[in-house]
């Protein structure tokens, strides 16, 4: 969990420096706060039903951003997003899951180039970031919270917006989202805490909005036909029954992708993984090397939201696996955050999971072989 930790601190403040170190761009800096209030999510579940009739969720969001309007094309393709850090919390504390809060990076994107330019306008945005103040199960004094098995977690959100400009400076604006707290089964139980928060709020910009005329946007690249052969490595840790210990799971990846365009690229791969602590788990039985392994084929596809930064999302069939490492089901689904460093190096996370039950998240490192031909 201590990774866990250091890791998402650490990409997030990377996150910051790498988007603030382009100052000399043309940015426009903003700074929002709303209030949100909305319902716990069941899953059905008696338990489960019990702590959604206790919470009724209540709390705020506190934005920082800059929006590039400069001729970069990415920012011209994306109809200028605003990149940024956030913080969240509960207002008040919750005996069953605690004070949820959260600080994160987040995108937001206009949905058409034209109505951004109008006073109401549309959005659509996502954040993904360290929760932490949870208060998670315990045998003895939290039995009920069966939603979280740690007090520090991943959190994700994802959510559309609605704007209203009531001067150069000034926004008002309602957002409707899904947010995600979890750890990747790194302490179970990990259901997963779902809020699903109606909020309103402001925004205020520190420089007037404007945007980039016809003759100053420039011209998107030309199609490109590169193709790349990506080798990655992955760590992460898992926790199979409650209240016993943790394991190492990772895994190595071989994926060729094919540059798609200025917003995608796609290709096929195979993925191996790796199960620590098997003999732990079952000190009587004996197992076989292929018991720790197993394989699968990918199909992946990658989003880029920029040069360096992009999104990899994956869904994978395994060739073998094992049931008694909890692969669940023949197929398993990925999504995640990648930054390429240096044209040939990348890292990032990921989540993996079965039926979008998380198994575990994946810290990446990699090597990109690029230009195989075109």
């Amino acid at each position: 969990m201590r990774l866990l930790v250091k890791f998402c601190s650490g990409f997030l403040l990377f996150f910051l420096i790498s988007f603030s170190a382009k100052s000399q761009l043309k940015n426009q800096r903003i700074i929002e706060a709303s209030y949100e209030s909305g319902p716990l999510v069941s899953n059905g579940k008696e338990w489960a039903d019990e702590v959604k009739d206790l919470v009724s969720y209540r709390g705020i969001d506190v934005r920082f951003g800059w929006r590039k309007v400069s001729s970069d094309y990415y920012a011209q393709l994306y109809r200028y997003p605003t990149y940024g850090l956030g913080f969240t919390m509960a207002i008040p504390y919750y005996s069953e899951i605690g004070r949820p809060q959260s600080i994160y990076a987040f995108g937001e994107f206009p949905f058409s180039r034209k109505r951004m330019e109008r006073k109401f306008n549309f959005s659509y945005f996502g954040q993904i970031g360290l929760g932490f103040n949870l208060n998670p199960y315990d045998s003895l004094d939290n039995p009920l919270n069966q939603y979280i098995g740690s007090e520090v977690n991943a959190y994700v959100q994802l959510g559309l917006k609605a704007n209203y400009q009531i001067s150069k400076r000034i926004d008002l604006f309602s957002t409707l989202g899904l947010k995600h707290y979890s750890n990747g089964s790194t302490r179970k139980p990990n259901a997963g805490i779902n809020l699903i928060p109606l909020s309103l709020g402001m925004r205020y910009r520190l420089e007037p909005a404007t945007l980039p005329k016809e003759s100053e946007q420039a011209a998107l690249p030309p199609r490109l036909s590169k193709n790349f052969l990506d080798i990655s490595f992955s760590g992460g840790i898992k926790n199979y029954v409650i209240e016993e210990p943790s394991y190492f799971r990772g895994g190595m990846g071989l994926t060729y992708l094919r540059d798609g365009g200025v917003k995608y690229r796609y290709g096929v791969g195979l993925d191996v993984f790796y199960a620590g602590g098997l003999d732990r788990r079952f000190p009587d039985e004996v197992f076989e090397l292929r018991d720790k392994f197993s394989l699968a084929v990918i199909a992946a596809w990658e989003w880029k939201l920029n040069e360096r930064l992009y999104v990899p999302i994956a869904f994978g069939a395994y060739i073998h696996r094992n049931e008694i490492n909890q692969e669940s089901t023949w197929f398993y689904e990925r999504i995640g955050i990648r930054y390429r460093f240096f044209d040939q190096l990348f890292g990032g996370f990921q989540i993996k999971a079965h039926k979008v039950k998380a198994d575990f998240f994946e810290f990446t490192v990699g090597y990109r072989f690029s230009e195989l031909h075109n």
